[in-house]
């Protein structure tokens, strides 16, 4: 219930950034074909990419939740992966490559280009500001109120994208303001090959994300040390000699841990063990819902 209650919300706040993104690269488009602005061009491949991106996060916060079954008996969790990479793929090609475009077309161009219909574009940019700039502030609020917030790849995109949303549409506007005030179209070249510089970088940081949690990430050493501790702790343990950990979702995790118990014990005593360390380590830390041990006997003295 409380995960999906979270989702519920991060469900909103993906909304929230899709119809903001919609609006904006619409405005960003017409304002930058009218005026011809480099800048406003790549701003407004940004917000198409992240518009796709955001249809991207809401598809895997539906995929995520479905049970498993024969074919993946450990659910559908790493879903959310998946499609953040997808997302991260779409950022660098549709947002950064377009933006390397349109800042090597500019300096390849007239660099006393007309400036005509710039007013119009930099009052969409204003109220592009204004609009990343809420989108932003709904998404951190809800990562300040959520404590594995910062774990959800679908909440993190969101963040990432509108930061670099933000940081963009101020990069667009000073590429602009400086063409209107020198004359010279290599402030906005300028600007567009920044905007797609940072566009790659952050496409780069989600796609690493998204592959670590994909190809099977541990969790964290101090967790990790602490199951080892509570195994450790139980009086039929004489030793654990491997612990395995991966994340399968952001409530799922698998742990693996081959121990070696006090000698003495029967078939069904070693049985009946076996399901209250289990239960111990879920009780504990309820995202190891796929806790595996292999028992052996530790040799007597």
């Amino acid at each position: 219930m409380k995960r999906n209650q979270s989702d519920g919300k991060t469900r909103v706040t993906v909304l929230v950034a899709l119809a903001a993104n919609l609006v904006i690269a619409v405005a960003k488009a017409v304002g930058g074909l009218a005026s011809g602005s480099p800048a406003l061009l790549s701003e407004a491949a940004h917000s198409v990419a992240d518009s796709v991106n955001e249809v991207f996060l809401l598809v895997a916060l539906r995929r995520s939740h479905r049970p498993p079954d024969a074919h993946h008996p450990f659910g559908y969790g790493k879903e959310r992966y998946f499609w953040a990479l997808l997302a991260a793929v779409g950022i660098f090609v549709m947002g950064g490559c377009f933006s390397f475009y349109q800042g090597v077309h500019a300096l390849a161009g007239d660099p006393q280009e007309s400036r005509a219909g710039y007013t119009a574009g930099l009052v969409v940019l204003v109220v592009a500001l204004l609009a990343e700039g809420g989108s932003l502030i709904r998404a951190l609020h809800q990562l300040r109120k959520e404590k594995d917030g910062a774990r959800d790849p679908a909440l993190r995109t969101v963040i990432a994208e509108d930061s670099t949303a933000v940081l963009g549409v101020v990069l667009a506007m000073a590429g602009m303001v400086l063409h209107l005030v020198t004359g010279n179209v290599v402030w906005e070249a300028a600007a567009s090959l920044t905007i797609g510089l940072l566009l790659v970088y952050v496409a780069y940081r989600l796609g690493r994300e998204a592959r670590d949690r994909l190809i099977g990430e541990a969790v964290e050493p101090e967790l990790c040390d602490r199951i080892r501790e509570l195994l450790h702790n139980q009086p039929e343990i004489h030793n654990v000699a491997a612990l395995l950990t991966m994340r399968l979702g952001l409530d799922s995790t698998l742990v693996a841990a081959r121990v070696d118990l006090t000698p003495g014990f029967d078939s069904e005593e070693v049985e009946l063990i076996c399901v209250r360390i289990k239960r111990s380590v879920r009780a504990a830390w309820p995202q190891a819902d796929q806790v595996f041990l292999d028992i052996t006997e530790a040799p007597a003295d």
